[in-house]
């Protein structure tokens, strides 16, 4: 029977002695190279650099003055009498300007302006999604990881645990059925570690097309960090993206209702022409202005449209702001509390369901402990392992939600001195 405690003892040497040739043989991927990678990389940033030009170009587009416009008459033809033909003709032919009036230039840069902010503000809130992507991505993958490897353990002790039975049960010291039991825990141990494995497969090849790379080994050290004990602290989110998002919207809002103002007043039309004289092959000069009248719209729709769109982007700022604050504090109160479950799970309730174990092996080397105790050590054992590594996933998972809400945003250019 010594012998057998042996082989289990050996059998979890050799394994681990395994697990640690592959991590060595394998690159390890951090979740900085990772993140590196995706940044490099991602289709997402290219959208968001895309919006960017964009909104530069459209500033270029709304500096623009009106184009001028090229004017031709002809007067006094194809009449009858002295007006047949074209002996009696007059042909204008000169250039009509457009002048805007009311700062409607100055207010379209304006909302071009606003919307540079805006755009800028999005390329950071993509990067910031990005990270939280990648960070979330690498943790279940990392997890995954871990609890296949909890499962090649379990299906080593399984079988090393059936091959005792059987033993015990050639000597007549066990009943057949203690061998079919141990057979029965072999086989959901088995099945166990098959699931784990295509959860892992799974979780691995999501990261390797995030970051359009292969994908093996995980940092280990960094999903096993055990958070220290940390009170739940206020954090300002006056300065996040989210607000700021929030803010920069109602920039460009307000800016919209100024140039639907400035659209209210008409604009003029001038021109200047050189007006031939068929008959007497005379030239003169023709001057003229063009007026609008606000008649059927003189702009007040458009005003009542801009002032309720700034209306609403207010509220939706201070929405904003008060999800911001809801969120930042569960963020805060998920990574706590998972924070306290895994250092429980990896200290105290670990140690004790290690020593239990421990004590059940021996038990059931000397006969004094029955197989059920042994498999209930083992079960134990085995469900504080999983919440552990549950525990440290949902952490790392609440950080990473918990750095993206409280993002901070960048400084404007003028506050950058």
């Amino acid at each position: 029977m010594y012998r057998i405690i042996a082989a289990v003892l050996a059998a979890g040497a050799c394994a681990s002695s395994l697990q640690a040739r592959t991590a060595t043989s394998s690159p390890v991927l951090t979740l900085a190279e990772a993140l590196d990678r995706a940044g490099a990389s991602s289709p997402f940033q290219d959208a968001a650099a895309a919006g960017i030009r964009a909104a530069e170009a459209q500033r270029r587009v709304a500096g623009l003055r009106p184009n001028p416009s090229i004017v031709g008459e002809a007067e006094n033809v194809a009449g009858t009498g002295i007006y047949q033909g074209l002996r009696s003709s007059e042909t204008t032919l000169g250039l009509a300007l457009p002048l805007e009036l009311g700062g409607k230039r100055g207010a379209r840069i304006a909302v071009a302006e606003a919307q540079i902010g805006r755009a800028g503000l999005q390329s950071e809130i993509v990067r910031a999604d990005l990270r939280l992507r990648v960070t979330q991505t690498y943790n279940a993958a990392a997890a995954a990881q871990r609890r296949m490897a909890i499962a090649q353990d379990q299906v080593g002790i399984a079988a090393e645990v059936l091959r005792g039975a059987h033993v015990r049960v050639q000597a007549g010291r066990a009943s057949p059925l203690e061998e079919q039991r141990a057979d029965v825990a072999r086989i959901a141990a088995e099945g166990a570690l098959e699931r784990a494995r295509r959860s892992a497969e799974a979780a691995s090849g999501n990261l390797a097309r995030l970051l359009d790379m292969p994908v093996g080994q995980l940092d280990r050290s960094w999903f096993d960090a055990v958070p220290s004990t940390g009170a739940m602290r206020p954090i300002a989110t006056s300065g996040t993206l989210t607000v700021a998002a929030a803010r920069a919207d109602l920039d460009t809002a307000t800016a919209q209702v100024r140039l639907a103002r400035s659209q209210r007043v008409p604009d003029l039309t001038v021109s200047a022409s050189a007006r031939r004289l068929e008959q007497t092959n005379d030239v003169a000069a023709v001057f003229g202005i063009s007026i609008p009248l606000n008649v059927f719209n003189n702009g007040r729709a458009n005003m009542a449209v801009a002032e309720a769109q700034r209306e609403q982007s207010d509220a939706l700022r201070r929405v904003a702001m008060l999800d911001a604050d809801q969120d930042v504090a569960t963020a805060l109160a998920d990574a706590d509390n998972a924070a306290t479950t895994a250092r429980n799970a990896t200290g105290p309730a670990l140690a004790a369901a290690t020593e239990a174990a421990r004590i059940a092996r021996i038990g059931y080397r000397e006969g004094k402990f029955g197989q059920l105790d042994l498999l209930d050590a083992e079960r134990t054992l085995l469900e504080t392992r999983t919440a552990a590594i549950d525990a440290l996933a949902a952490h790392h998972d609440a950080q990473a939600r918990l750095e993206r809400l409280t993002a901070a945003a960048p400084l404007p250019k003028d506050d950058q001195r």
